[in-house]
């Protein structure tokens, strides 16, 4: 047979070396290129550049396939030559595979690019709601630049494995949208490949992205959270600069409280000031009022010079005479009064140490060896307190019992004896005595058990903290292949790309995400759900969201659609859809009148023969309905295709009468009524349940019922339409 050699050439805009290079060099990335596996040896290769092999079960040594791609620099466009030999007969086969090959490589190309845009559109999304959070701690406190710069770096680096799971989300719904919305999902689909085929490059590039985000939790987040929560603490310890607004009290020196009418910011005069130094308490403080004043930082950054122009002073003198009931004060006149009040405005970051304790400075080794100490020191002061319950407060009596004094009690048989009969007998001051005693020995208890129960509900709360940390670094990672099931299968049944429709699902899809995962979270951190549970249930519910969603896109079927599962509804419920037929516009085929009286005659004597041979209305036996092995009833289904090919062909007539007759033709449910499985050992486990069995029996004996209506009904209308096929031949 003769054999061809097939040079193909694609343009790949803007397409990463690295992402091709490893598609087409890499067995793992090979393996989307061909439906079938094949050991095959490199005859040639240079990185970056081309690859050639050749089949090692190909009869013809000289033929090989051959994969290069070209560089331009000054668009950085790639070209992909593909080389390869085949039948004469198979040449366009051939071109189609690789042309299909090469559009999943687009969308490998098309996913990174968008990727990269809403990561960092997610990740300043988050970076905005964060610094939200904490923007008091940092306005009006003079951070420098760098200080800053280091605060939105580390919380960028802290904020990347939540941005991720979103990114991939959002990216993967506009880009199998736009595919859908362009028809060139529909294509590839047409060509044989199928949507897991689609995703494969996807799915490995979304793999690494899980294992990127991994790390950054366990290596790079540890270290981010320490520096960002150190930068947190110093800033809020930090003294703000001095910034009096007008009109209002300012509070922010230490010991002072100002009051300024009004501020010129040019010449940075004060007017109408009011001073109220209380740094020696309240009852000492001093009220400095003037009519103009001017407040400078020091050159140090650690007192503030205070010039004040005509005003006065007042100050309590309390302290020196505690003794007089009225108490002085002194009042002072000035021109002019400078004073030097303390404020360290400098920013000292604190000591890192407070972090140690903190599960989100710990990556995974040191959650785990944290956690498997706490466990031990619990079990340990555990017992440490059950022995001293045991040893105090449930300790047996002192005055234990001698064998003869044991006789005693079994010869007099008390069956039960009053305790209150022994507090009775006691004198007025002896009761007091002991319910004294017994208040204070209670008292005493409940304190030691309530400081020792504080003391394990800390260790316990820092246990499950670390566990919950410790999970999340799991689930998180995991989220983003979640995210990427949903979101592709998502978007190739939406079909719309752009920022729109994609945008709106995936903020609905997140935050249920978020509610979930934060309940579970919650709920594990409290210790109300045991702390796997909480963590992983947002993914126990969202994973197989994602797989039902692949499974229907990449069977095609019906998802978005508000009829179907209102029918499937009416299927479970029973109940009956209404038969709709309409006058045709256009009819090439009229119904043969002269046949149908006749096959209409026929079908109700099968009718009528099959409900008396069914006994249809009388109630199943229960045993024989599950120990029969018939899986389905044919005749049913039988009778039900002729009646359907007879309105078929009925409904092409012109004649209202008969129009309207059809639609009193019932809808038959052909299953309903036999066994719901066509597994015998399925319908046997279904019958000895009880409960289960109970409900579909008395299920199929409503349906019985039922097809026995309808097969009557069918009677009914055959009869009419015969009676108006009669009426209309003879006009």
């Amino acid at each position: 047979m003769e054999r061809k050699k097939i040079h193909l050439e694609y343009l790949l805009n803007a397409t990463s070396k690295s992402i091709l290079w490893t598609a087409i060099s890499t067995p793992t990335g090979l393996e989307g290129w061909f439906a079938e596996r094949r050991d095959a040896e490199i005859i040639a290769v240079r990185a970056y550049s081309f690859i050639r092999f050749r089949w090692l079960d190909d009869e013809n040594p000289r033929e090989y396939f051959e994969l290069k791609m070209t560089n331009n620099e000054l668009t950085n466009d790639f070209v992909l030559e593909i080389t390869d030999f085949t039948n004469a007969d198979e040449a366009n086969d051939l071109c189609e595979l690789w042309e299909s090959q090469v559009d999943t490589l687009r969308i490998l190309k098309s996913f990174c690019l968008l990727f990269m845009g809403t990561f960092f559109i997610c990740l300043f999304i988050f970076m905005m709601q964060f610094l939200w959070k904490y923007v008091d701690e940092m306005v009006g406190k003079g951070l420098e630049m760098n200080v800053l710069a280091q605060f939105f770096f580390y919380s960028a680096l802290t904020l990347v494995p939540a941005s991720l799971p979103l990114a991939i989300l959002l990216a993967a719904l506009i880009t199998f949208g736009n595919f859908g919305e362009r028809f060139e999902l529909l294509a590839m689909k047409a060509a044989g490949i199928s949507l897991l085929k689609i995703m494969r490059p996807l799915i490995f590039f979304i793999s690494l992205i899980c294992c990127v985000s991994f790390y950054f939790q366990n290596v790079i987040g540890p270290k981010a959270q320490t520096k960002l929560w150190t930068l947190l603490v110093s800033m809020k310890q930090k003294s703000p600069e001095v910034d009096i607004p007008e009109g209002v009290f300012y509070d922010e020196i230490d010991g002072y409280n100002l009051y300024v009418k009004h501020k010129n910011r040019e010449t940075g005069m004060l007017y109408d000031v009011l001073i109220y130094n209380f740094e020696k308490g309240f009852e000492n403080a001093q009220i400095i009022k003037s009519d103009s004043g001017r407040l400078e930082m020091t050159a140090d950054k650690q007192h503030l010079y205070l010039h004040l122009y005509s005003g006065e002073q007042f100050e309590n003198l309390k302290s020196q005479n505690m003794n007089q009931k009225n108490v002085p004060y002194r009042r002072e006149t000035f021109v002019e009064k400078h004073a030097i009040i303390e404020f360290n405005s400098d920013f000292n970051m604190v000591d890192a140490g407070f972090m140690s304790n903190q599960s989100s400075s710990k990556d995974m080794s040191m959650l785990q060896a944290d956690i498997d100490s706490m466990k031990v020191q619990n079990d340990s002061i555990g017992r440490t307190y059950y022995k001293e319950a045991m040893a105090s407060t449930y300790k047996a009596t002192v005055n234990t019992l001698s064998k003869d004094d044991t006789l005693k009690i079994e010869s007099a048989h008390l069956g039960s004896y009053n305790v209150d009969s022994l507090f009775n007998v006691a004198t007025l001051m002896q009761k007091q005595k002991i319910m004294s005693t017994a208040v204070s020995r209670a008292e005493s208890a409940a304190s030691d058990w309530s400081f020792k129960s504080f003391n394990i509900s800390q260790t316990e709360t820092s246990l499950r903290r670390h566990m919950t940390s410790w999970h999340e670094k799991l689930t998180l990672s995991l989220a983003c292949l979640i995210f990427f099931f949903i979101g592709a299968p998502l978007g190739g049944i939406i079909r719309k790309g752009g920022l729109g429709m994609p945008v709106v699902v995936s903020v609905l899809i997140f935050i249920i995400y978020y509610i979930i995962n934060n309940t579970g979270y919650k709920m594990a951190r409290d210790g109300k759900w045991i702390v796997w549970m909480g963590m992983w249930t947002s993914t126990a519910i969202l994973a197989p969201l994602g797989a039902f969603l692949t499974y229907k896109s990449n069977n095609d079927s019906v998802v978005l659609n508000a009829d179907a599962y209102i029918n499937w509804f009416k299927k479970i419920a029973g109940i009956r859809s209404v038969r709709h037929l309409f006058r045709k516009e256009v009819i090439i085929h009229d119904p043969d009148y002269a046949r149908l009286p006749g096959e209409l005659q026929q079908l109700s004597a099968d009718c009528r023969a099959y409900a008396e041979k069914k006994s249809l209305m009388r109630a199943p036996n229960y045993f024989s309905l599950w120990m029969n092995y018939t899986p389905h009833d044919e005749e049913v289904v039988a009778l039900n295709e002729r009646m359907e090919a007879l309105i078929d062909e009925m409904s092409n007539t012109r004649s209202i009468p008969l129009l309207t007759a059809l639609n009193n033709y019932p809808i038959i449910a052909v299953h309903a009524h036999v066994r719901p499985f066509r597994n015998y050992w399925l319908n046997m486990l279904c019958g000895v349940i009880v409960p289960v069995g109970l409900f579909f029996y008395f299920r199929i004996w409503a349906f019985r019922i039922r097809l026995g209506n309808d097969m009557e009904r069918i009677i009914r209308t055959n009869e009419e339409i015969q009676n108006i096929i009669k009426v209309d031949l003879n006009k």
